[in-house]
């Protein structure tokens, strides 16, 4: 991926966030607060606060962005609905492009030494028979992968970020355009912001997808619980990713650091997820109960495991047909991450995905900015255009393998786990779509 270089010495200056730019870009100028076009609907009395660059959710993609917008000397305001980091679910898998990534912006030292490298991949079938092993170095000399807490993720990218740039408690009520192309974006509170360029981080259910015309993803038949086990004294498992494929239920296990253990449980329920469930005395007892007969370890796992680590998701999709699906940016508004392409984790491949969508999207507004509104119009026209041919098939990829994982014909799971896993499966083709350059961000 080519760098953005520079042949001659530029004059610096400092925005509004303490952010050095390295050229002071003719169309971030600071501007005197305004009244707004009349055909944007607001009190005259309110009061308006003018953005350059408005991020809004502060998950993995919205810090990821952020972060990568500071790289190149780019300032921005995260808003978060929530009143803190949202540190709800447990750990993801990276796998070496999301490892490029962070080590572009300049994260990745920091995580490694927090967790374990995990060397391969055991396949075993409900009755505890072992169907294939893999090395991922055998594969791959290059491959790396890890599973990561999310909440330290999230914690990790904050922390390179000026004070008050993610601003909390700050719901989005109504995105709406102005007739000078800016974005206006109302917040619960009452805030009124104007946004040069708006970047819609917001996750599955993104307020700013819907608003661009894109349906509510969808649910694929299948929901997963998921979990961190907790040893104190620390856990006996060897760094690999442990699967054990049932009918319709399959599970697997994975360690992310010396004391922790992530797991999850994914289970068929074609017609609905069911009713959300928060009680967490409940939630372990339906997991454990579908795995009531399957290695004990597993049954340990989910023992072994806080409260507040256990969930229970319905897993959905989004897939982006050419022609039919709206396009990743309308005007200065663009999409990142599950907002814009929510797939299935049958591939590990959601948080990775999102990470590599943060500095594509950010090389191509470093230039943009400089020249105006219509080449940031063009550079995140060109940003959708760059990705979609990589997250579209990803995501199908994803859900087909879930479906094939989620079989529950008894003769369909006989053929899968005598023939397809143990003679069929090359762990190689099967990692292809990890390959990815990165180069890192410099101002």
């Amino acid at each position: 991926m080519a760098m953005i270089t520079s042949h001659m010495p530029r004059p610096s200056f400092y925005n509004s966030h303490g952010i050095r730019f390295s050229q002071k870009p003719s169309w971030f100028q600071p501007q005197p607060r305004t009244k707004l076009n009349p055909s944007v609907n607001i009190k005259a009395s309110a009061g308006v606060r003018k953005e350059d660059i408005v991020i809004v959710g502060a998950g993995i993609a919205g810090l990821a962005t952020a972060v990568s917008l500071r790289r190149l000397g780019i300032g921005s305001v995260v808003l978060e609905q929530a009143a803190s980091l949202r540190t709800g679910g447990t750990s993801l898998t990276l796998f070496k492009n999301g490892w490029r990534v962070l080590d572009a912006i300049g994260v990745a030292d920091t995580l490694r030494g927090q967790f374990l490298e995990i060397q391969g991949m055991v396949v075993n079938s409900e009755d505890g028979r072992e169907l294939r092993s893999f090395k991922f170095k055998d594969e791959d000399q290059t491959q790396e992968v890890r599973a990561v807490e999310r909440r330290i993720l999230l914690e990790t990218l904050a922390n390179e970020l000026p004070p008050e740039t993610v601003r909390f408690s700050s719901k989005l009520a109504k995105i709406q355009s102005s007739e000078n192309g800016e974005t206006l974006l109302q917040l619960t509170d009452g805030t009124t912001l104007l946004a040069k360029i708006v970047i819609g981080c917001d996750g599955i259910r993104s307020a700013i997808a819907k608003w661009m015309g894109f349906s509510e993803p969808r649910y694929v038949g299948y929901s997963a619980f998921r979990g961190l086990g907790v040893y104190p004294d620390g856990q006996p498992f060897a760094a690999n990713v442990n699967y054990i494929y049932g009918r319709g239920l399959r599970a697997g296990y994975v360690p992310v650091s010396p004391t922790k253990v992530y797991w999850f449980i994914c289970y068929n329920s074609p017609s609905s997820p069911g009713p959300k469930i928060t009680d967490p005395a409940l939630l372990r007892k339906q997991a454990k109960e579908l795995v009531n007969n399957w290695p004990e370890e597993l049954i340990r796992l989910i023992d072994l495991s806080p409260d507040e680590t256990i969930s229970k998701t319905p897993l959905v999709d989004r897939w982006l047909w050419p022609g039919l699906s709206p396009p990743a940016s309308t005007g200065k508004v663009v999409l990142v991450g599950d907002a814009w392409h929510p797939m299935t984790p049958n591939l590990g491949q959601g948080a990775c995905c999102a990470l590599e969508d943060s500095v594509i999207l950010t090389r191509k507004l470093a230039d943009a900015i400089k020249s105006g509104p219509t080449a940031v119009e063009g550079a995140l026209r060109a940003y959708g255009e760059e990705r979609w041919p990589r997250v579209f098939p990803l995501t199908v990829r994803a859900n087909l393998v879930g479906s094939l994982l989620q079989w529950d014909n008894q003769l369909v799971c006989s053929i899968r786990n005598n023939i397809v896993i143990p003679k069929l499966v090359r762990l190689g083709p099967v990692l292809e779509h990890t390959n990815f350059e990165c180069e890192p961000l410099k101002a």
